[in-house]
C-alpha cells in the first residue's frame, strides 16, 4: 500500500483554509434550497414537507400544529402559512420561516375559530373561519387581524381571493352554497327628498352575493380568466358552474364524482382536475364542452391538487395513500410518487 504524504501547513494557512471551507459549505446549503418548492402538509407526521419540485426529494420537514389542513406561502416565497382546523373548533395559524426552514410565532385567530381554507393576495393572509361561519385577514406587516366578514352560512371552507383583494369566494360545504363577498363602492347616503346629507360621503362596503348549489359543494377554483366558478359535491357527485359577473348558477354537470374534494383548472384553462376521497381517482374534464376526458386512478382517495404554472405537471396529495402522486398532464398518467404520510394541502413557495 502507497502512503500518501501531505506537506504540515502553519497555523495561519490552516486558518485560511478553514474559512474557505465554511464559505464553501455556506453556499452549498444556500444552493441546497430551490428558488421554487413545493409545500405539501403531512396530517399524519404533523410537519410542512419542502420539496424540491425538479428532483421530488424533500429538502426539509417543519413542525406544525396538530390538525393541520392547508398551506399558502407569502407572494415573495419567505414566509408559509397553515392552517389548523381541528373540525372547526381550533383557532391557529402556524407560520414557517421557509429561509432557515423553522416555525415561527403562531397567530391566534380568535374570535375567529376553525380557520380551514386560505390564500394570499394584496400582501395579507385571508383564511376561512368554519365554526364562525366566517371569512378573516391577517395583517402580517401590522402583526394583527384587521378584518372579517360572517357569510352565515354553514361550514365555510375553501377560498379564492382576487389578486387586489377585493373580491373574495367561498364554499359552504353543509349549506351547499358559494359565498361571492365583493368590496363594494356605495354612493353618500341621501334624505326623504333625495339630498345628500351634510358632509355624507362615499364609502367601501363589503357586499355577498349567496349563490344555492349542491349539498356537499367544498372544493372549487376560479377560471383563468375570472369568468367562471366551479365547484364539485362530494353528495351527489355534481359539478355546478357560476357565472360570476352575473353571480349566477349557468350550469351543472352530472359527473357521478362521488366523494368529490378539489377540483383546480389548469393554467391554459382548458381542463379541469377534480379528486375523490371515496373512489381515489383524478377525473379530468374539458373546461369548453363539459365532457369526460379521462379518469386517472392514483390510490385510494385522493385530496389537494397542484399544477405546475406551465401545467406540465399535477400534484395530487393522496391523504390514504402516505404520497403525493406526480401526474404528467400531457399524456395523462402517473410519473411518480413522494412519500409523505397522510398528505393534503399543497402550495407553491417562490422565492424573489
Amino acid at each position: 500500500m502507497k502512503v500518501i504524504k501531505f506537506p504540515l501547513k502553519s497555523p495561519r494557512t490552516l486558518k485560511i483554509s478553514m474559512i474557505i471551507f465554511v464559505f464553501t459549505v455556506n453556499i452549498c446549503s444556500g444552493q441546497s434550497k430551490p428558488d421554487r418548492s413545493l409545500l405539501a402538509l403531512s396530517k399524519a407526521d404533523h410537519v410542512l414537507a419542502i420539496i424540491d419540485p425538479t428532483t421530488l426529494t424533500v429538502i426539509a420537514r417543519v413542525p406544525v400544529g396538530s390538525d393541520p389542513h392547508e398551506v399558502i406561502a407569502s407572494e415573495d416565497g419567505k414566509t408559509a402559512y397553515v392552517t389548523n382546523y381541528g373540525g372547526g373548533s381550533f383557532h391557529e395559524l402556524n407560520v414557517i420561516d421557509l429561509l432557515s426552514q423553522r416555525p415561527l410565532t403562531n397567530i391566534d385567530t380568535r374570535p375567529l375559530i376553525g380557520p380551514h381554507g386560505l390564500t394570499f393576495a394584496a400582501g395579507k393572509v385571508w383564511f376561512t373561519a368554519e365554526g364562525s361561519k366566517a371569512v378573516g385577514r391577517y395583517d402580517p406587516g401590522a402583526g394583527i387581524m384587521d378584518w372579517c366578514m360572517g357569510t352565515g352560512q354553514n361550514r365555510t371552507h375553501m377560498l379564492f381571493v382576487t389578486a387586489n383583494g377585493q373580491n373574495v369566494y367561498t364554499t359552504n360545504v353543509n349549506a351547499g352554497t358559494v359565498s361571492i363577498l365583493v368590496d363594494t363602492l356605495l354612493p353618500p347616503p341621501v334624505g326623504p327628498g333625495g339630498q345628500v346629507f351634510p358632509g355624507a360621503k362615499p364609502r367601501w362596503e363589503w357586499m355577498q352575493t349567496v349563490i344555492p348549489v349542491s349539498k356537499g359543494s367544498e372544493g372549487f377554483d376560479v377560471s383563468p380568466d375570472g369568468l367562471q366558478l366551479w365547484t364539485a359535491a362530494s353528495e351527489d357527485g355534481s359539478i355546478s358552474i357560476i357565472d360570476i359577473a352575473a353571480r349566477k348558477l349557468i350550469s351543472k354537470i352530472d359527473a357521478k364524482i362521488l366523494g368529490a374534494n378539489r377540483l383546480k383548472f389548469t393554467p391554459d384553462g382548458k381542463r379541469v382536475l377534480v379528486t375523490s376521497l371515496r373512489m381515489g381517482d383524478l377525473f379530468v374534464y374539458d373546461a369548453q364542452s363539459h365532457q369526460e376526458l379521462k379518469r386517472i386512478n392514483i390510490g385510494h382517495g385522493a385530496a389537494g391538487i397542484l399544477v405546475d404554472d406551465d401545467g406540465s405537471r399535477a400534484f395530487i396529495g393522496c391523504t390514504p395513500d402516505n404520497y403525493v402522486a406526480v401526474i404528467n398532464l400531457q399524456t395523462l398518467e402517473v410519473t411518480g410518487h413522494i412519500e409523505l404520510g397522510g398528505p393534503d394541502g399543497l402550495a407553491w413557495a417562490i422565492r424573489k
